[in-house]
């Protein structure tokens, strides 16, 4: 059996919390002790360098409570004006849990096109870089009040899944009502038999896999452990691994330090290969740069492309697409996703990245394609 990885082993982690563990459902209230063991636990692995972004359900039902409304379902109106309520008593109570360790929350609400289309996807991924950066850590949540059925991600477990993959993340912990996979399915109430065992590790995800998380079975079981099953195949093809842990106790991070059962899906691969492997084979280019030979020898120098090697501008492209960067000679030197439209990029091509405000009358990147937007030939 491949050896069972720890938390202390991952740099950069995605904490997926659902409501069930966030809100008192029969109380109509917040489970303040759980939010703050957590909180402990996340300052924790802060501490010792580690970026810590959180996807955090909880809006609706938050919003459901201050709002005193009637059992049942709601309506889409009506879960879309509780979210707008919910939203801002769920990212206060995570500021504040989290200022009593000295962290800044920031808040972060996406839709399905943040991290679909490239244009959006490069912006969230620069502002959470930033935060991250700036040792905050991001809530993000899926942006209930305009999310409808037709942009939404579904399930809170495969957006906690694209933001792994988006930020090049090498963990995603899926803190669940239970404590992992088990290899039998639940029966049609969702219970699992006495005789079902809990899969400590995942190589791989099989059909046979799918099968213990209840493919055949009831509506209950694909809105449980199928989806955990589906954000395990985004992550663990991105590079990350993840790990399905019961959040009922507290402290439920520090208790999957401690050896807790869990289930760990594991991958071949990791982020910065994976990434790389989708820009150089997955995306069809728009468009290429011709750039000089001082530019050549910083990009094979680890460097990213700035607008002053930039010599030649073609194709009709637009910020976020994939485009070929050529030498002098016309050799390919690499693919990148290039952060301007080919108009603009015509504009600022040879100059000075302090002249792009001048130039452009806005302040926009300072690299025509950063190094972690850009594969070279034979990487």
């Amino acid at each position: 059996m491949p050896k069972t990885p720890s938390l202390k082993d991952f740099r950069r982690i995605v904490v997926k919390v659902g409501s069930s563990l966030l809100v008192d459902s029969s109380a109509g209230s917040l489970k303040r002790d759980w939010l703050s063991s957590l909180a402990a636990d996340i300052a924790s692995l802060h501490n010792e360098k580690r970026d810590i972004i959180v996807v955090s359900s909880g809006a609706i039902a938050l919003g459901r409570a201050v709002l005193k409304l009637p059992a049942g379902l709601l309506k889409l109106e009506e879960a879309q004006a509780a979210a707008a309520v919910g939203q801002i008593a769920l990212a206060r109570s995570w500021s504040e849990s989290l200022s009593a360790h000295g962290i800044a929350a920031s808040q972060i609400l996406l839709t399905l096109g943040d991290t679909e289309e490239r244009r959006r996807y490069l912006n969230a991924r620069s502002t959470v870089d930033k935060l991250l950066e700036w040792r905050s850590v991001p809530v993000i949540n899926e942006n209930d009040t305009v999310a409808t059925s037709e942009i939404r991600y579904g399930d809170n477990d495969r957006l906690a899944a694209r933001v792994a993959a988006m930020m090049s993340a090498e963990l995603l912990v899926l803190l669940s009502d239970v404590d992992g996979l088990y290899d039998k399915p639940p029966d049609k109430d969702g219970e699992l038999g006495r005789d079902a065992k809990l899969v400590p590790v995942v190589a791989r995800i099989t059909p046979e896999i799918e099968a213990m998380a209840g493919v055949s079975g009831s509506a209950l079981a694909r809105g449980g452990m199928l989806t955990k099953i589906e954000a395990g195949k985004i992550a663990t093809a991105a590079g990350a691994h993840m790990v399905i842990a019961s959040g009922h106790g507290l402290h439920p991070l520090q208790a999957i330090s401690d050896g807790a059962a869990c289930s760990w899906f594991l991958t071949p691969a990791n982020p910065v290969t994976a990434r790389k492997k989708w820009i150089a084979g997955s995306l069809e280019p728009r468009g290429a740069l011709v750039i000089d030979a001082g530019a050549v020898k910083a990009l094979r120098g680890g460097k990213s492309l700035l607008p002053a090697g930039v010599v030649k501008i073609e194709g009709a492209f637009g910020r976020g697409d994939a485009v070929v960067v050529r030498g002098p000679d016309g050799t390919e030197v690499g693919r990148g996703l290039i952060a301007y439209d080919a108009d603009d990029a015509d504009k600022i091509k040879g100059r000075s990245s302090a002249d792009i405000l001048l130039i452009l009358g806005f302040a926009g990147r300072a690299e025509m394609i950063h190094r972690d937007d850009l594969v070279l030939g034979g990487e």
